[in-house]
Parts: structure tokens; C-alpha cells; sequence
């Protein structure tokens, strides 16, 4: 599983659209369906806010820093 589908998967159990998450991140909706789609991939800082507006370790969206 990539990135991307880690990032839905995990916005889907907590409730939240697209359209909320990029309202927690100061992004538009778009980007975050970039990011789920695979079409983008976050940046580190980024990467960090997602799972921290997600409530969840960094880990749990990107196995290079451990599950």
C-alpha cells in the first residue's frame, strides 16, 4: 500500500472528506485527492502534518520511518 492509499484509508476510518482534511492542512480538497491518487507525493513537512491532523505517528502512512 502507498502512501496515498494509507492517506485514505485512514481519512475514511476517521470521518473525515477530503474536503476536511485540506481544511486542517490549509489545502485545497485537490490536493489532497492528488495525494491519494498518487499523482503527488507529500513532502516530508507535509507528510508530517497530514499524520498529525490524522492524529496517527508518521509511521502508519510512510514504512521508511516505521509502523
Amino acid at each position: 500500500m502507498n502512501v496515498g492509499e494509507k492517506i485514505r484509508e485512514i481519512r475514511k476510518s476517521k470521518n473525515l472528506s477530503q474536503k476536511q482534511l485540506g481544511e486542517r492542512l490549509g489545502v485545497s480538497q485537490a490536493m489532497i485527492a492528488q495525494y491519494e491518487n498518487g499523482d503527488r507525493n507529500p513532502k516530508f513537512e507535509t507528510l508530517l502534518k497530514i499524520a498529525d491532523a490524522l492524529g496517527v505517528y508518521i509511521g502508519k502512512l510512510d514504512d521508511s520511518w516505521g509502523a
